[in-house]
């Protein structure tokens, strides 16, 4: 008996060691390490909890009545945390792991540099913008994205409402550091957001999109009583009335005053240390050394190419020798048999051609993909509350508990927007076989850690959905459909033109006009249209080269390899190995591809 007690304080003690280590020290394995990270980081970000949708599944709800802590404070222990992490790390021996794990501390060794390395900008970025920011972000997840489906959850829509006012007081206390330091952002950027401001809270709050969305989520809750249904209206109302607008109106006043002290429109070259703050942001969204030059030359070297193939298929369409191709197709796209009505019924039947789109080509993939996500895909419209300042799609993955399939959100705010040659495109990038392939791929994934399933790297995602529009170009969605293979390389086009402005405002100081005339120039968009994406780019330095030089990459890999391997290339193979890891730095992808060579030899 004595023995036995003995085994078991040890067996104890083990356990304890092992739950301190893991927990305030160092863990006794590098994946104990992976978990650890992950777990804090999720638990550091109610929202990206309840975006997972991992842990209902065992009756915890409490973070769907939290929101993300946004002070100063509270980022300084976000900076410290990643620089204890990036030193723990390090501290492991990598020759002793094996190639699986190996890849993974890889991959987060990447992700906690950049992280450590960019806290010398964390003051450089503008957290309110036509873009994102919580202005928008908010009531786009409280909307979207909260769960409302039991009363426990609609009492949390309620409480997470009631809290609007302290997340705002956090950013605000984050902008006027921002305006200490002299980082403030363009002219334009103010004025966008007063008026988005401003039109949110311009209705009474029975009529404000987070009271009536709330009350269609709670129409369909069968078994909630009728006095629960209206004492929770009444109960958002008076949140939304007694806290949500004096938020926005605090973040109102302080934008109007902000107006008088800026009227530049300039790139991040204009802020402190702005040329290395954008070199970062290149680094950063790119995952390459590429230098802004090279960046601004691969662009203008693209555009060329593309307008040149567009060139040649409207001479085979029988339209003569083109001049500008884009401008062509700017101007076939106002004919009215590529659009649709500009009504209800015309946006309706949109989203059915872009759903009928998606289920077409899922059809056609058995020869092309071993690997398919087992998550559906819906399409919807972009909430019209947020749609002026949208892009013109954009996708939402699913949960990791698969009760909410991937989202397909399409911008219908202007059916005059809508080119019926262009649809199929933006099914295939946002959809199948782009993002919804990859991203729910990546959280279905089983063998690797919890972080590399929503860890992102923009060049990785954005150059995959790019590489899905060229691969169905190539296996024959476009067989005789030379407008729609136009629209799909105007979509590509418009890509490389990015390369060009975004470089040209940040890096070649390009005012707001000369990005706006280039892109105009280069692309069959309207003005207002043009505009909207230039202005993109002031906002969000570096992110919009990510995705043609991330197909770039993608393409060169697959030559790589069937240049390798001859007649053992399978195109299932090579797809497989690009997406069975995750979302991966570029140059990490391609050691993983030279592996996938070197094993098929």
């Amino acid at each position: 008996m004595e023995y036995l007690w003995i085994v078991i304080t040890l067996v104890v003690a083990v356990l304890a060691w092992w739950l301190v280590s893991l927990i305030w020290g160092k863990p006794w394995t590098v994946k104990g390490m992976f978990f650890r990270s992950f777990a804090r980081l999720l638990l550091r970000s109610p929202e990206l909890l309840t975006i997972i949708g991992i842990l209902e599944k065992f009756g915890i709800h409490r973070h769907n009545a939290k929101f993300t802590d946004a002070s100063e404070a509270f980022e300084d222990k976000f900076y410290q945390f990643f620089r204890k992490e990036q030193k723990t790390l390090r501290s492991y021996d990598r020759t002793r792991m094996d190639p699986a794990v190996r890849l993974s501390a890889d991959i987060m060794q990447v992700f906690l540099d950049d992280s450590v390395e960019g806290e010398q900008f964390r003051h450089h970025d503008y957290p309110l913008n036509q873009m994102f920011g919580i202005q928008s972000e908010m009531p786009n997840f409280m909307m979207t994205l909260h769960p409302v489906v039991s009363k426990r959850e609609a009492v949390n829509y309620v409480t997470r409402l009631g809290l609007f006012g302290k997340k705002f007081d956090q950013v605000l206390e984050g902008l006027h550091v921002r305006e200490a330091k002299g980082c403030l952002p363009p002219h334009f950027v103010i004025l966008r957001v007063l008026d988005e401001m401003k039109n949110f809270i311009s209705t009474p709050p029975r009529e404000n999109p987070l009271y009536t969305v709330f009350a269609e989520k709670l129409s369909g809750l069968e078994k909630l009583s009728q006095a629960d249904r209206t004492q929770l209206l009444n109960d958002a109302a008076a949140q939304i009335d007694t806290v949500v607008y004096p938020a926005y109106h605090k973040l109102i006043d302080y934008f109007s005053a902000l107006e008088q002290k800026t009227t530049s429109d300039a790139g991040v070259w204009n802020l402190p240390d702005g040329d290395a703050y954008y070199a970062n942001r290149l680094r950063t969204n790119t995952t390459t050394d590429y230098t802004p030059e090279q960046v601004h030359q691969i662009g203008l070297q693209e555009v060329d190419r593309l307008e040149g193939k567009m060139r040649s298929i409207f001479t085979e369409l029988g339209y003569g020798m083109i001049e500008n191709p884009t401008r062509k197709l700017n101007e076939l796209g106002k004919d009215e048999q590529f659009l649709y009505q500009n009504t209800d019924d015309g946006r309706r039947a949109a989203l059915v051609e872009y759903q009928r789109l998606l289920d077409e080509v899922d059809s056609k993939l058995d020869h092309y993909f071993n690997l398919r996500p087992k998550a559906g895909i819906k399409v919807e419209r972009i909430p019209e509350f947020k749609e002026m300042t949208s892009p013109g799609a954009y996708y939402m993955m699913p949960s990791m508990d698969g009760k909410r399939p991937g989202t397909f959100y399409a911008n219908l705010r202007n059916m005059k927007e809508t080119q019926k040659f262009g649809m199929k495109t933006l099914a295939y990038h946002e959809g199948i076989p782009g993002h919804h392939f990859q991203i729910a791929i990546k959280m279905e994934l089983k063998k690797i850690p919890y972080f590399r399933r929503v860890l992102p790297f923009t060049a990785y995602e954005e150059g995959w959905a790019m590489y899905a529009e060229q691969l169905c170009r190539e296996i024959g969605m476009y067989k005789d459909d030379p407008y729609g293979e136009l629209g799909s390389l105007d979509s590509e086009l418009f890509r490389a033109v990015r390369l060009v402005v975004d470089t040209g405002i940040h890096y070649k100081r390009w005012t707001r006009e000369q990005a706006i005339a280039y892109m105009q120039a280069h692309s069959a968009q309207e003005l207002e249209s043009v505009v909207s994406e230039i202005e993109r780019y002031f906002v969000m330095p570096g992110q919009a080269c990510a995705y043609k030089i991330g197909m770039i990459k993608i393409v060169a890999l697959r030559e790589k390899a069937r240049a390798a391997l001859g007649e053992k290339f399978d195109l299932r193979t090579f797809h497989d190995a690009v997406l069975k890891n995750g979302s991966l730095p570029l140059y990490i992808l391609e050691q993983v591809i030279d592996e996938y060579i070197a094993k098929q030899k």
